[in-house]
This record gives C-alpha cells, sequence and structure tokens, in this order.
C-alpha cells in the first residue's frame, strides 16, 4: 500500500472517494483524460455518459484492475493507485459488475457467503480440518447472509441454484453478495439493467436505506432512475469530465444535452420521480 495522502474535503471520512487527473489509455485509444472526482462519504453518486466514456474503465481503475497512465485515486484520504483486487473487501470496497458473475454450481447462500468479509474468517487450515472455531464461523455466517437474502426479500431462494431464478432475482443476489461485507463504499455498475419496473423502485428504495451505512457510486443508462436516487452526477464523454453537479444543474447543463442526455430527460425523470414517491 502507497503513502498515505489528504485529498479533498472529505480525506479521512469512511467511504470517501477521491479521483484526480486520472488518465488511462490502451495504446492510441483514450479512455479517462484528466477525470477529477469526488464521492462524499455518506452520498449516493451518479457517473453517467455515453457507451464508451469511460465509466466502467474508471471503475476498473478503482479496484486495480486496470493501472492509470497518470493520476491518483484515494480511499479515505489514502493514495490506493495500484491496489490488488483482493485488497478490497479487508479495506471496505465493494462492487458488483455489469455482468452477474455468479456462480452457477454454488446455491445463492454459498454465493453470498463467498461475498463475506476475509478477515474474520478463521482461514483455510481450520476450515480444511473441520475445527470447532470453522464451524462455529460457518454457522454465524450463515445466519448473517440469510439476514441479509431476508432484507432483500429473496430468503426463500437461499438453496435454490441462481440459474434457476429470474434475472431480476439474480440480480438481487449480486447486490446481497457486495452488502454481505459491509462496505463503506458501495460501486454499483449498471444495477438497474434488466429489472422491471417494480424492481426498479425497490432498487431505489433499498439504495436510499443503504445511504446512511455507506457511499454509492453508480454507474447506469437509467437516467431517470439515476435522477430520481442521486444527489450528486457526474457525466463523462469520450473519456473526460464535461459536468459536475446537482441532478437538476445536468439536466440542463447544455454540454450534457449537446452530448448525451437529449430533452426527454427532464420529462422522463420526472414521471418517474412521481411514481417512486
Amino acid at each position: 500500500m502507497n503513502q498515505a495522502v489528504a485529498v479533498g474535503a472529505d480525506a479521512g471520512h469512511p467511504g470517501s472517494l477521491e479521483v484526480r487527473s486520472l488518465s488511462v489509455r490502451f495504446g492510441g485509444v483514450v479512455a479517462l483524460d484528466g477525470v477529477t472526482l469526488d464521492v462524499a462519504a455518506g452520498r449516493i453518486v451518479g457517473i453517467i455518459g455515453p457507451n464508451g466514456a469511460g465509466k466502467t474503465t474508471l471503475f476498473n481503475v478503482v479496484c486495480g484492475l486496470v493501472n492509470p497512465t497518470a493520476g491518483e485515486v484515494a480511499y479515505n484520504g489514502r493514495r490506493i493507485n495500484g491496489i490488488r483486487p483482493h485488497e478490497l473487501n479487508r479495506m471496505g470496497i465493494s462492487r458488483t459488475l455489469q455482468g452477474l458473475g455468479l456462480w452457477r454450481a454454488l446455491t445463492v447462500i454459498e454465493n453470498v457467503m463467498v461475498g463475506a468479509r476475509r478477515g474474520s474468517s478463521p482461514g483455510f487450515a481450520s476450515a480444511i480440518l473441520g475445527l470447532p472455531r470453522s464451524d462455529r464461523y460457518e454457522k454465524a455466517l450463515k445466519a448473517e447472509v440469510m439476514e441479509q437474502l431476508r432484507e432483500l426479500g429473496i430468503e426463500d431462494c437461499a438453496n435454490r441454484y441462481p440459474v434457476t431464478l429470474p434475472y431480476g432475482v439474480q440480480k438481487w443476489v449480486a447486490l446481497a453478495r457486495a452488502l454481505i461485507s459491509r462496505p463503506a463504499l458501495l460501486l454499483l455498475d449498471e444495477p438497474a439493467s434488466g429489472l422491471s419496473l417494480n424492481e426498479q423502485k425497490q432498487l431505489i428504495a433499498l439504495l436510499r436505506s443503504l445511504r446512511d451505512r455507506m457511499s454509492i457510486a453508480l454507474v447506469e443508462h437509467r437516467l431517470d432512475l439515476v435522477m430520481t436516487v442521486c444527489e450528486h452526477v457526474h457525466v463523462l464523454d469520450f473519456g473526460r469530465l464535461i459536468a459536475s453537479g446537482s441532478p437538476d444543474a445536468v439536466q440542463h447543463n447544455k454540454a450534457v444535452t449537446d452530448a448525451y442526455l437529449g430533452t426527454e430527460l427532464t420529462d422522463e425523470g420526472a414521471a418517474h420521480q412521481a411514481k417512486t414517491d
């Protein structure tokens, strides 16, 4: 881990993320170009933009899957450039993927157990030897997972295999796996994709309920959902940050309108807000 650096107004607060002058190049392709943005502690922040804008690349840099060409990423005031993906869990960072990433051969409860904080595990040797400490840990973890599934309303699916479940339920399983580690920062990559309107309403209610427990950054193409649930929105276009601000300010930003949103967003978002309030 690199030496800590204090960056931004929320440096040191649990769940804060700061990105400074971040650039990523794949050969001659510029995926991110000097992007600077924040996810303040305890806030729900949207990251939007057209396909190819660099949104998922940004998440991949934060999670250590892509090395930046230039710039810094700081989490809770500590520079985390070069973090290894397996370190995210113990640091309190959790992420969902565009794809579900569920294991077909594991039941729902087993899939979610995989996401638990590794620091509390009794270790491989204890598990392989069947020691009492390992048994107690597994029993306690299963109870915790069941409580998480219950919170999402899918406890009845605990012993089923994901492939036997509707897509919307599989999305909840993936979210449960991310939440079971009790993250301080939750990164959601297109959480509403494939969800019905009713499931989207449930997602909005869930995100609002999680706000007191963690910071949330979400990449999402459902702009009505973003404008309804997010308190701050960052807009990327061709790898560059073209706007940041409140949902209302972003909706009426001409650069954003020209690049992406169009004029329908205000009406669509207002309609969705009316349905979800």
